[in-house]
């Protein structure tokens, strides 16, 4: 069935994008039929690093936002991966609301997850609640722990607000640090996760950092199958 993936978490620079990536990259790499869009207006990450699959939405602009819906009415296993920028959420949900686009898409059995990407901090742990509280058990849920941007997450494994996640059905997860080198060289040469496993030459990664970040892309495949 067609699925619909918000990857957010609202604050900047938690890894939303490289996770909408990671999610990119193992539709690639499975033979998952996908469409991304890219809802950061400055830096356009994913637009950036997977421009065949991906397009630009305006998160503001209900025409703009109307072709994510649309992009679901194409082939019956399409996953459709939308990349939010910071501070999207109100929009956003003022266009979920407006369209009742959550009821139109439970009649038609599509099933919506957000991924809830989290630094250790307090304000990830309040935007998840948030979340939480803006669309209950309309939509399914992974919370992301994302350890390449806090390693100290006791104080949400210790919160309600995990056990609200936990009770509304909510899939939590360990995304772990890639080798900060080897990101920031990825970064550099806007790279695919493929294409910094595969190429050669000048400005590659070399040998170990290849096979580094290969088995931390085949790690994290491991923990988000279950949800693509």
């Amino acid at each position: 069935m067609a699925q619909l993936h918000f990857i957010g978490g609202e604050k900047g620079g938690v890894g939303k994008s490289v996770l909408a990536r990671v999610l990119a990259q193992y539709c690639i790499d499975h033979g998952k039929p996908f469409v991304g869009f890219d809802t950061d207006r400055s830096h356009s990450t994913f637009l950036r690093f997977y421009g065949d699959f991906a397009a630009k939405t305006i998160v503001d602009d209900f025409v703009s936002l109307d072709a994510i819906a649309e992009a679901l009415s194409g082939d019956g296993e399409r996953r459709v991966l939308v990349d939010l920028a910071a501070q999207t959420m109100p929009p956003l949900r003022r266009w979920i609301d407006e369209s009742g686009l959550l009821p139109l898409l439970a009649e038609q059995h599509i099933p919506v997850r957000f991924w809830h990407v989290m630094d250790d901090g307090a304000d990830s742990l309040a935007l998840l609640d948030r979340l939480l509280a803006a669309f209950g058990n309309q939509v399914s849920y992974t919370v992301v722990l994302n350890h390449g941007r806090g390693g100290d997450f006791r104080s949400f494994h210790d919160s309600a607000v995990k056990a609200k996640a936990l009770d509304a059905g909510a899939a939590i997860i360990e995304l772990r640090a890639l080798h900060e080198a080897s990101m920031r060289k990825i970064d550099a040469y806007n790279a695919s996760f493929w294409s910094a496993i595969n190429n050669r030459g000048e400005g590659a990664l070399g040998m170990l950092e290849r096979q580094r970040v290969k088995i931390w892309l085949n790690k994290t495949y491991q923990d988000i199958a279950a949800f693509v």
